[in-house]
């Protein structure tokens, strides 16, 4: 599949919506990537899980690493795919853990995979787990990378497809400007 094929998946989805919306990083955009609205429909989020993996499959993967709650399935699926283990980090105090028993032998070779990366917290604080088990990370893959590819990794990096998504800082935000009703989405609460 290429770039505008995964797109028009999320069209198909209803994921890509339009509006005034708060970021999970706190800024502000007038366009948001649904995750979960892709997420729940398994037809389309297995041809997404596939192609994710098909760029991974001769890399010697053993196990597929995601974050919560939406990497807890991509990590699956993926995993289904490649014929190997999935397990998925949560949030913990300090950045993400493995917790119910899940760990990395060192050397162990670890696909890292997420849903939509803006600020790529969520990927960095997994990355650091996998090394803290001086695991070998052979490569970090997303749904989408709305970084427009301003983020970039020690490992390849294979996105599904990137988009320049605009946002803004809160202070110079144009529809705040305009009186837009802002709408947040997304686990994380901030404060304005």
């Amino acid at each position: 599949m290429n770039q505008n094929e995964i797109l028009e998946l999320f069209e198909k989805a209803n994921a890509l919506l339009k509006g005034h919306f708060k970021l999970t990083s706190g800024r502000h955009s007038n366009i948001y990537y649904e995750k979960f609205n892709l997420l729940r429909q398994p037809v389309i989020c297995t041809q997404i899980c596939q192609e994710m993996a098909k760029q991974f499959d001769e890399s010697g993967v053993e196990t597929v690493v995601g974050p919560t709650t939406g990497g807890i399935i991509l990590a699956y699926d993926v995993a289904r795919y490649l014929k190997v283990e999935s397990i998925y980090a949560e949030a913990g105090d300090n950045g993400r853990v493995f917790k119910r028993g899940f760990s990395l032998k060192k050397g162990r070779k670890v696909l890292i995979v997420d849903d939509i990366l803006t600020t790529g917290k969520s990927l960095f604080e997994v990355i650091d787990l996998v090394k803290s088990y001086e695991a070998d990370i052979v490569g970090v893959s997303v749904m989408l990378d709305r970084s427009g590819g301003e983020l970039s990794f020690d490992y390849p990096f294979k996105p599904l497809a990137s988009v320049d998504a605009i946002s803004w800082d809160v202070d110079d935000c144009p529809l705040c400007k305009e009186n837009e009703p802002i709408t947040q989405r997304g686990s994380r609460v901030f404060q304005k």
